[in-house]
């Protein structure tokens, strides 16, 4: 905070300045009337100089008093966001679990604010492991209260054995969507909800089910790349609802999937500030199959990176995860 000089010491300093410049003015034209000439430097000064500097005085303490409270205020809101940035965090399921079930896998997860709007999801549920990878509607705070509840629903659905398949769990998803956000209709001013990618792999038959709410599936096997297109549908209201999808597909040892929002293909950089788009976002994937996971996860991290570079900002919440089987 700046320090207010108080009126008194203006007044002062004005009178002091006023009376230098008439002795000046008075001995350089050998004025003789000092008492006079003093009295006016001294009175004109004080006048004039103390009620204006007491205005600015008391402005400058009562904006202070106000970027004080602002601050506090600012602090308050950064303090409570970073705390709700620990309980999502909490939330997630824990790198070790991921490692427990399966070969090798990597997570990159930036969020563009503190909280996050995408969120992952792994349950293992006897000889069933669930894998989700959802973008919840907006970013920050309002896409952080969506995801809570996206994580909430699936373990809702999950521990209510509605796991047949991936579409099931959508299904029903979105009936708990549209429910708790009271979607009544296709009128409905609430328009929130999350595109997601679900994947149910059974670990005996190594049998992949996956259905996708607008999120696909990129599948990376010996020797071909494939993308299984998810329904053009969100979890939420929808002018035409149609089913999910169920795929089913045979998987073997060492084969790798990929889900991921769509945070990374949409990020602008590059020299004209365009989109990295989708097809730039899979070839990353077909050039680079024969890299283990950890390096594809380093030439993500570096290719944005370098995409973005320091003249654009981050557009959305970024979340992509490699398992192999």
């Amino acid at each position: 905070m700046k320090k207010i000089i108080k009126p008194w010491i203006v007044a002062l300093i004005s009178i002091g300045v006023s009376v230098l410049i008439y002795l000046i003015f008075a001995s350089i034209f050998k004025m003789e009337n000092y008492i006079f000439g003093i009295s006016i430097s001294v009175i004109i000064p004080a006048i004039v100089a103390y009620p204006i500097s007491n205005v600015i005085y008391k402005s400058h303490k009562k904006i202070n008093a106000q970027k004080i409270e602002i601050e506090k205020s600012h602090d308050n809101i950064q303090h409570s966001i970073n705390y709700a940035s620990r309980i999502q965090k909490a939330l997630l399921p824990e790198d070790h679990f991921f490692a427990q079930n399966f070969s090798s896998f990597f997570i990159i997860n930036k969020p563009r604010e503190v909280v996050s709007g995408d969120f992952y999801f792994l349950k293992k549920k006897e000889n069933q492991i669930i894998i989700a990878v959802a973008d919840c509607t907006g970013h920050g705070v309002p896409g952080a209260f969506v995801s809570m509840l996206g994580i909430s629903f699936l373990n809702e659905i999950i521990n209510e054995d509605k796991t047949e398949n991936a579409a099931e769990i959508l299904e029903q998803l979105r009936i708990k969507v549209k429910t708790s956000l009271k979607q009544i209709d296709k009128k409905s001013r609430n328009k929130d909800g999350m595109d997601i990618a679900v994947c149910v792999l059974n670990t005996q038959s190594v049998m992949l089910s996956f259905a996708g709410a607008n999120n696909p599936l990129f599948i990376q096997k010996k020797n071909s790349f494939e993308e299984i297109k998810a329904t053009r549908n969100p979890i939420g209201i929808h002018p035409k609802e149609i089913p999910f999808k169920n795929n089913e597909i045979q998987l073997q040892k060492h084969d790798k999937i990929y889900m991921f929002s769509d945070g990374y293909a949409d990020q602008f950089g590059g020299k004209r500030g365009m989109k990295f788009k989708k097809n730039n976002f899979r070839e990353l994937f077909t050039d680079n199959y024969t890299c283990s996971l950890s390096e594809q996860k380093i030439l993500l991290n570096k290719t944005i990176e370098n995409w973005q570079g320091s003249k654009y900002k981050q557009t959305d919440d970024i979340l992509i995860i490699g398992i192999e089987i």
